[in-house]
């Protein structure tokens, strides 16, 4: 029997595809395609921005989005390192489709260039997260270049093994929030999701699985650390529904957030060291 999440060979199985995407969100997908080409489609090699491909990921895809609560996730590839302006012009591309669209709430682009997401340093972390949580868009996808992956401990250190780093900053960020909705702003549902899957892939080599189901993920990480697993639930519920609850922000950076970070460490290691 496949265990979940991979497919018939134990490897971890692409989730998502543009077949999945409800029928609600179909305008906003073809909007995103049309938008990303004209401004990153670039023309020749000597081109200030040219498109190598993008990308959807995120419950678009997968098609368990709800309409005005969900965000749409994008990653855009260049072929070249991307710069201030790219930056620039992918948040103009953000704010121009999250204003288009209500049945979306909030959009977020990330950029790389290729050659960063097909790297030795990435393969176990940007290279996965291309190869098997991310739906081609646009372009050729980067995927037939990368391997095929397994739920092993080396994908769970590459991933997840830098959270004690992401703590400092956190903390800061909530500390110079003043207001609920500054700190809505500052964490979102960021924090939340991250340590949602930070446990989800410290068990992910003993469960022998993948899931990017919230629920599911604080499920799994539950039957390992049951004297956690309220806490993770919550973290699950607070990725859904984001609150600036400043006692659920509490217990997410400074109890469970630390006590992951050091468990993640002591189990799979540290994630190697980005130059």
């Amino acid at each position: 029997m496949t265990a979940e999440g991979l497919d018939e060979d134990g490897f971890i199985a692409r989730e998502g595809s543009l077949g999945r995407v409800q029928e609600e969100f179909a305008p906003v997908v073809h909007y995103a395609r049309t938008l990303i080409g004209e401004v990153f489609g670039g023309g020749g090699p000597d081109s200030d921005r040219q498109l190598h491909s993008a990308y959807l990921y995120g419950s678009i895809p997968r098609g368990t989005a709800a309409p005005g609560v969900s965000d749409l996730d994008l990653l855009i590839a260049l072929r070249r390192e991307p710069g201030k302006d790219d930056r620039s012009a992918a948040d103009e591309l953000e704010a121009a489709i999250d204003s288009a669209f209500p049945q979306v709430n909030g959009v977020g682009v990330l950029l790389f260039s290729a050659s960063t997401l097909l790297s030795e340093l990435e393969r176990h972390d940007l290279g996965w997260f291309v190869a098997c949580l991310c739906t081609p868009l646009l372009g050729d996808d980067l995927a037939d270049h990368l391997p095929r992956y397994r739920p092993t401990a080396l994908l769970a250190r590459e991933t997840n093994g830098d959270l004690g780093l992401a703590l400092p900053g956190w903390r800061q960020r909530r500390d110079a929030a003043g207001t609920d909705g500054d700190r809505l702003r500052a964490l979102g549902r960021g924090v939340s999701r991250r340590i949602v899957r930070s446990g989800l892939t410290l068990v992910m080599p003993r469960w022998g699985g993948w899931t990017s189901d919230l629920a599911r993920s604080a499920e799994v990480f539950g039957r390992y650390y049951p004297e956690r697993a309220e806490q993770m639930r919550l973290a699950a519920a607070t990725a859904r529904t984001p609150t600036a609850d400043p006692a659920v922000l509490a217990l997410l950076i400074d109890d469970l957030g630390p006590w992951l970070a050091a468990e993640y460490a002591a189990v799979h290691g540290m994630k190697t060291t980005r130059g």
